[in-house]
Formats: structure tokens, sequence, C-alpha cells
């Protein structure tokens, strides 16, 4: 069964290149990102391990956590961490689980047979501190992931879930937001001391607010 918005998150122990995890221990009580590649030692995921491991301290400075899979052995994991520093010129430094029994693919609905029946595709899950999916992501595995976007909507969901606010299209951090039906003018202007603006009943702005 596919993982809908809201589920909490299935936990699993696991073998990784930083060792044995058990999911939701390891998540703690910040945020995390489970994210999976189709096969090691194949050209779009090196990128893709590449550039997650450049923006690391992007996530960590976000309380985000990042762990990648695939269905191919830590022992194989260990011997591609080579070429991924090589090629592209930082140093894996966070886990890859090794998921040669397809567990973790089969508890999260990573393998679609449309696609292949033995690879996984490119999924992410971004899981809050309650342990719940906030949202999900399944790319081709011809096509590499934005991590730009995933960071923008990392942002955006941490900022919707402290304040009553929604984020509008293209939205980037430091922009404005959108204020929720829920509040009442009334309450909007001293939940917002930024501002309002009422553009109509229904879409009301003000600056953001965790800023």
């Amino acid at each position: 069964m596919a993982i809908r918005l809201g589920d909490v998150a299935p936990d699993f122990t696991a073998d990784t290149t930083e060792g044995t995890i058990s999911f939701h221990e390891w998540l703690g009580n910040g945020w995390g990102i489970l994210f999976s590649h189709p096969k090691d030692f194949t050209p779009v995921c090196t990128t893709e391990l590449g550039g997650f491991a450049k923006r690391k301290a992007e996530f960590d400075a976000r309380n985000t956590k990042i762990i990648g899979l695939s269905v191919d052995d830590v022992t194989s994991h260990n011997k591609w961490k080579a070429d991924i520093g090589e090629t592209q010129g930082a140093e894996l430094n966070f886990p890859l689980i090794g998921d040669e029994n397809h567990v973790v693919a089969d508890l999260y609905d990573m393998i679609h047979p449309n696609a292949n029946d033995t690879l996984t595709v490119r999924s992410v899950f971004i899981v809050g501190p309650d342990k719940k999916v906030k949202l999900t992501l399944t790319y081709p595995a011809s096509t590499g992931r934005n991590i730009d976007e995933i960071l923008r909507v990392l942002d955006s969901l941490q900022l919707t879930a402290g304040y009553s606010v929604a984020t509008p299209v293209n939205w980037t951090n430091g922009g404005d937001v959108i204020i929720a039906n829920s509040v009442s003018d009334e309450d909007a202007q001293i939940k917002f001391p930024k501002g309002v603006t009422k553009i109509k009943p229904y879409l009301r702005t003000t600056p953001q607010p965790n800023l």
C-alpha cells in the first residue's frame, strides 16, 4: 500500500554505511528525509548523492537528517563512496541503507513494477518530528532530483507547522505568505503584527512571520 500524507512513517531496523539504525530512534525529535536511488554505480545517482553531501549543512541547519537507500548492500555502498567523492567533489557524509532484501523498499512502496520490478525509483519522503509523512515525491530513474526544491518544501513545511499560514506559488524562504482562512481578520491583526494585506476576503498575505 502506498504511503499517504499524514501516515506514520513505517519504522524499520536496517544496516547502513554508518552502522545499524532503528529509523524512528535515529530520527530523534527532528525532521528527516528518506530518499531512494535505483542502483549503485549509476551516473544520475552518483551526482545526486554528491549533491546532497555538498549541501548537508543546509539540512543540518534545519534540524533535518538525510538518509539514502538502494537495493544494493552496504558492501556495495562502501565501494561506491570513493567514486562519489572523486567525481562529485564531496565525500559521502550521511548514511546509505543497504536494502538488498527489499524490506524498506516494500514498506515504502519504492519499487514500481511498471517502471522496473527490481530497482527502487527516486522516492523522497519528508518525515516530521511526530514521525508522520509530510511530503512524498517520486521521480523517474532518468531524472535527478532538485535539491533546491526539496529545501524549499522543507522550509514551507517547517514554517506552516508553526504558524497559521500557507505558502503561495513559487514561494521561497523570505517571501510573503498566505494567512490561513481559519484565522479571522481580527485575529490576523494580532497574530501577524508585521501587517496584513487583504487582496480578497479569502486571500490575505503577511510577511514571513518567523524572520
